[in-house]
């Protein structure tokens, strides 16, 4: 089954060039089965990538899917346009009362500002607590999986002498993880971040799924609270590591490229992505456990 996103959102036309299946509301309307609720909070500035690297991954199961866009209601965005928004988006405040079988928590570049000093935290931390009442399945992803374990279980970050910038092999720690079904014993990972977690500090209750010993853990699964906490991107397309560098390079900083990105390391020929497959495993994997554990009665969510 295909996607289900507003028929005139930009993303649209990208997903239906590359032959992701995305259904009209006229179709959706017409078939007689409860599709699965999934909402994606996009804390990134640029929006319109961003919920097409996640409809990407969405719209390939083969799970009838409504999608809906979700933003904090305390942040004005200074890259996406207010009419976007509001044509496109609804804020927590809107869909506080609703259920979801699954939500993503996408990350945001803040990775230098203390959790307190965010100005949308004390919305995270209603969001977040809203998460066990009211979502059967969440995935948080960089800084919101920072974020829901320094919330969760006072799990603590370090900066890292040295920005993770690249694409590092990681190493599977839970094969029979339904998560993890059909993965390889081990997994190449687009990585961007300066901060890694004190695994110290995040007690037992978490069990490491994904990990790597130069740069840390990249995913955690946690029962207690079904979420899963994934560090690292396995979201992006091929350019994204590559206009980031562009962009701080332009800007003025000494950086070397992103490693193991671009073929023999020549930032003028064009990334290849070595991580699609496992990206679309990941995602196909978590809605089918979704869809195997969830109430049918959306009130049971929660409960």
């Amino acid at each position: 089954m295909p996607i289900r996103i507003p028929d005139d959102l930009p993303a649209r036309k990208t997903l239906e060039l590359e032959g992701v299946a995305v259904m009209d509301s006229t179709r959706a309307d017409r078939q007689d089965i409860r599709p699965l609720q999934l909402g994606l909070l996009n804390l990134m500035p640029n929006k319109e990538r961003t919920e097409t690297q996640f409809a990407r991954l969405i719209g390939a199961t083969p799970l009838q899917v409504d999608l809906t866009l979700v933003r904090v209601t305390d942040h004005q965005s200074k890259n996406t346009a207010e009419a976007y928004l509001k044509s496109f988006y609804q804020t927590w405040e809107e869909v506080r009362n609703r259920k979801f079988d699954g939500l993503i928590v996408t990350g945001a570049p803040i990775a230098n500002i203390p959790f307190e000093e965010v100005r949308y935290w004390p919305e995270m931390l209603e969001i977040m607590d809203w998460t066990q009442t009211h979502v059967h399945q969440t995935m948080f992803i960089c800084w919101g999986a920072q974020a829901a374990l320094h919330h969760f279980h006072g799990a603590k970050r370090y900066r890292m002498p040295q920005k993770a910038f690249g694409v590092f092999r990681h190493e599977v720690k839970t094969p029979r993880s339904p998560f993890l079904r059909g993965f390889s014993d081990d997994v190449s990972i687009p990585v961007s971040r300066y901060n890694d977690i004190d695994r110290s500090t995040f007690g037992d209750r978490l069990e490491v799924m994904l990990d790597n010993d130069e740069i840390g853990v990249c995913m955690l699964g946690d029962r207690d609270r079904r979420a899963l906490y994934m560090l690292n991107h396995l979201e992006y397309d091929n350019r994204s590591l590559a206009d980031e560098y562009e962009r701080d390079v332009k800007a003025g900083l000494t950086l070397p490229p992103p490693r193991d990105l671009f073929p023999d390391d020549d930032p003028t020929r064009e990334p290849q992505n070595r991580w699609r497959s496992h990206a679309h495993l990941l995602f196909q994997n978590w809605i089918n456990e979704i869809y195997q554990t969830t109430p049918f009665d959306m009130r049971d969510i929660g409960r």
